[in-house]
């Protein structure tokens, strides 16, 4: 080679490399893998942790068709955060009955109200609760008080008041009545989850109060006849609110304390679940029968019951339940901030995982399927239950629930009562003021509609670099796309890049971006889906069936923006 063959040479090699490095400054790296220049490690599902255990045995793979769309032009601004995801690297795949809700006996007879019907239809939560709540202590499905059932009982503050007893045959248009419930689950293609009362076995004045509540709940197994799998033994038993944690000494026949413990609550269990069992083979059913534990570790808490609970459960029923049940709400009670409510699902999550693990192994029992049969946020005073703030919240304990292996999920609940804004319920009963319609869904509805729809059957691994305030979900479709849920609970907006390897990437990825409104400080009671919003006071936009995503060309990267408070569902096509 020449001397000036060497020169071009090296001004080549040069120019070269200045590009090279320009270009890895500049540009996201590309997502698109290429089978034909990489080698794509194959997916390889993990065993199904005892924590998720039948709750899977119906799990279904799920398809993505790509919606209709509008060409939109990526962040010109470099990536302040990065999102990596390993789309062989499977965590578990995704129980349908994560997405599970509450009936109650007081929000209508459902199938009377086409609207709140088809509102439940949409969301689609697959598995539905009844009666729920503490009002399942003071329940007789079969519509008939016994009379050993007494005319009184205790408050929350240790108060004798006039006892409330509910009828599952009450017909009227303001009650559910239990026929009802079960043309629910028919109508919206749900299963259900009933809670049974246990608290009878308590009150109850006969001779031997827990062998006759076990027979009606044994009675009710019967009259199901095998179209409930999931039953539950009482509700928040070891709580003063309920039923049945105190009782009448001088009425009761059969030596009980006054007072409720964990290992009265097992011996008891045991009686129930074989009457239930013996039933259920009379009526040739399958069903899984769950006992309620402390779900985080007790050492502080302010109930003394709760502290011995566990351990008097175990002690006395062992292993005899098919599942565990606990129940959470995340946050405090007080007005707390949007920041605190969107740092309590990570935390709590684990928090509970972790003491199920923990006080199984001390109880010298195997861990067992777990079930969140209720939850939400608690913070009052600001309508922070009714804001998109907590749709936020509920996208980050779906994804929470799903890195920790939960098997089940109901959050509490579809209807309830406006109280100001402190009201749980998903859709408005018909008392929230501003001229909101009737059943008009919340924020959380929108966000919990679309984290279904648009995330995968499996949960993939995925790890953000550079921001605490941005938190990733991504999964897989078995049709071979890619689905991410990007939060940036934060309040900067933030340019997200999303690395995607052992994928074979497809032409476009397609998102929609969730907002707040400007209404009520930082607590908004709208949310904006791609821009659109609802046309009154609360909810979302009424079209969000058929809102178009926003799309552009994998070719080069994903790269999004997210602005403050906000959720991205983000997915990406792919080849099998």
């Amino acid at each position: 080679m020449n001397i000036f063959s060497k020169y071009l040479y090296s001004l080549f090699c040069i120019t070269a490399l200045m590009a090279c490095k320009n270009n890895s400054k500049n540009e996201v790296t590309p997502v698109a893998t290429d089978t034909s220049t990489a080698k794509i490690i194959p997916q390889t599902d993990p065993s199904v942790a005892k924590s998720a255990g039948f709750f899977l045995d119906d799990w279904a793979p799920k398809t993505f068709s790509a919606p209709v769309y509008a060409d939109t032009v990526k962040p010109v601004s470099n990536a302040t955060v990065t999102i990596n995801v390993d789309y062989s690297n499977v965590v578990a795949k995704v129980p349908k009955y994560l997405f599970g809700n509450n009936t109650n006996p007081y929000m209508s007879q459902i199938v009377t109200e086409p609207v709140l019907l088809n509102n439940i239809k949409t969301l689609s939560p697959n598995i539905l609760r009844f009666p729920g709540g503490n009002i399942s202590s003071v329940f007789f499905w079969d519509g008939n008080i016994p009379a050993d059932a007494p005319a009184n009982l205790y408050d929350s503050n240790g108060n004798t008041v006039a006892a409330e007893y509910w009828s599952g045959t009450n017909t009227a248009g303001w009650t559910l009545s239990l026929d009802n419930y079960y043309n629910t689950l028919l109508q919206t293609n749900s299963t259900g989850i009933i809670t049974i009362n246990y608290s009878y076995a308590r009150y109850g004045t006969s001779a031997h109060p827990d062998q006759v509540a076990a027979h009606l709940a044994a009675n009710w197994v019967r009259y199901d006849k095998g179209r409930t799998k999931y039953w539950e033994i009482g509700n928040e038993s070891g709580g003063p609110w309920q039923a049945g944690w105190k009782i009448d000494l001088t009425q009761n026949k059969d030596g009980q304390p006054q007072i409720i413990t964990g290992a009265l609550y097992g011996k008891h269990f045991k009686v129930f679940a074989d009457s239930m069992r013996k039933a259920a083979a009379e009526v040739n059913a399958q069903i899984k029968i769950g006992a309620q534990l402390v779900g985080t570790d007790p050492t502080n808490s302010w109930n003394a019951v709760d502290k011995t609970w566990n351990s008097g459960l175990f002690a006395s029923a062992g292993d005899y339940a098919d599942f565990y049940i606990v129940h959470d709400y995340f946050t405090g009670s007080d007005n707390e901030t949007a920041a605190t409510i969107l740092n309590s699902p990570v935390t709590e999550s684990k928090a509970i995982m972790d003491w199920m693990k923990t006080t199984t192994t001390q109880g010298g029992v195997p861990l067992k399927p777990i079930a969140l049969t209720e939850w939400n946020l608690f913070a009052t005073g600001a309508k922070q239950m009714v804001s998109y703030v907590a749709g936020i919240h509920a996208v980050e304990v779906l994804g929470e629930l799903l890195k920790n292996q939960f098997g089940m999920a109901s959050r509490w609940d579809l209807v309830n009562g406006w109280g100001n804004g402190d009201d749980m319920g998903m859709f408005n009963a018909g008392d929230e003021p501003d001229g909101v319609s009737k059943w008009n869904p919340r924020p959380a509805f929108y966000y919990m509609y679309y984290f279904q729809k648009y995330f995968g059957d499996r949960m993939v691994s995925s790890t953000v670099q550079t921001s605490n305030d941005v938190l990733s979900y991504a999964s897989s479709f078995n049709s071979g796309a890619a689905g991410l849920v990007i939060v940036n609970k934060g309040s900067a907006t933030q340019t997200v890049g999303v690395n995607i390897k052992n994928f074979a990437a497809g032409s476009r990825y397609y998102y929609y971006t969730f907002t707040g409104g400007k209404d009520n400080g930082e607590f908004s009671r709208k949310v904006y889906i791609n821009g659109n919003g609802p046309t009154g006071a609360a909810g979302g936009p009424a079209n969000f069936l058929t809102l178009g995503a926003r799309s552009a060309a994998i070719s080069g990267g994903i790269k999004i923006s997210a602005p403050p408070s906000s959720v991205v569902f983000l997915i990406a096509d792919g080849r099998k």
